[in-house]
This record gives C-alpha cells, structure tokens and sequence, in this order.
C-alpha cells in the first residue's frame, strides 16, 4: 500500500504482511512491485543503525550531487518518528517537512526522494534502522542542517535540550545559513 504525504515525491509504503501462529512474513523490497507502482528508484548501498536511547536525534541529513541519495527507511525494531525537509530551490513546498512515525510493528517504510533533508528521532530505545540509498555514501558531499533550527519548527515531540545528538548535528548548520544544492524540477 502507498500512501501519499504532503510533499510530492514522498510517499509511505507499507508492505503486505503474511501472519499465522509463528509471526508474520513481508516483502520489504521489490523493485518490479515498486516500478508498478511508479516508483523506479535504483538502490545501490544499505545502511542500518542502532540507537541504544530514546531520543536519539539522526539528522538533518543530505548528500549533494553528484552523490545525492534517494533514501527509503524502515524500522527493524522500535519506533522513530521519520522527518523529510523540501530543500529544492524553487520548490512550492521549499522548507515545509513531513513527519511518518515508522515501527517494527507496522512495517511502514519511507520514502524520500533526492533534494530532500532526511532525519529522525528514536520513540523506543533500542531502534534498529535500514534503509536503501540511491547513492554511495560520499563524505565529501555530506552536510547537515539543525533538526531544532526555528525556522524549520519541526514537531519532534520532545524538548530539543532531552534530544541525544551526536557532535557533527550538534554543530550543524541553521537553515537560514544553508545554501541549498538541489533545484526543483517540475514534471509535465
């Protein structure tokens, strides 16, 4: 099942799940299921992460191009609450983000296109997150933005003081300072 957000490009997948007395069986990723759905991303890296605490803050995150990634996350176990910022200039929702909470027991996964900031926040300890990119990790294309910046006032339902950072997103850059290498293009 998708289901679409309020920005354009982002979208919720929840996979079909098969449950019987031993627990439950999903496809969590099928590029031919996906490209009928109109969704022809290629993923080429996964990445999986571990927070041990709740309120642990991962974000906002981007690659630029030539490395930009498309991402698409989901929740192995625990539950995070899944920020996705428009940063393409010229955009009509430029600098509006959507917030999906994603759970091992819903199996709801997140899609998020290039030319977005990605990020999210731990609801559980314990959170074990993967998620396919559409491009390898380059570090040199790598940047951040605040995940408390006033700007953005994304809802993480959790005072930013209580959030457990890391020193590279404790250090990032505000939103009115972020020079954004992305450029909306607007389909036909």
């Amino acid at each position: 099942m998708i289901k679409e957000t309020q920005l354009a490009g982002v979208v919720e997948i929840t996979p079909r799940r098969f449950a019987d007395g031993r627990g439950h069986f999903s496809e969590t990723y099928n590029a031919e299921t996906l490209a009928g759905l109109g969704i022809t991303t290629e993923f080429v890296q996964d990445n999986q992460s571990y927070s041990k605490d709740q309120g642990t803050m991962r974000g906002l995150h981007y690659q630029a191009p030539p490395a930009a990634q498309a991402k698409l996350i989901r929740v192995l176990q625990g539950v995070i609450l899944d920020v996705a910022v428009d940063v393409r200039k010229g955009a009509p929702t430029y600098g509006k983000w959507v917030a999906v909470e994603l759970s091992d027991t819903t199996g709801n996964q997140l899609l998020i296109p290039a030319g977005f900031l990605h990020g999210f926040i731990t609801r559980t300890p314990d959170c074990m997150v993967a998620y396919k990119c559409s491009a390898t990790y380059a570090p040199m294309c790598e940047g951040a933005v605040r995940f408390d910046d006033p700007d953005l006032a994304i809802d993480w339902g959790i005072d930013a003081s209580e959030a457990v950072l890391s020193d590279k997103d404790a250090a990032a850059a505000s939103f009115q300072d972020f020079k954004s290498p992305f450029v909306y293009e607007a389909t036909p």
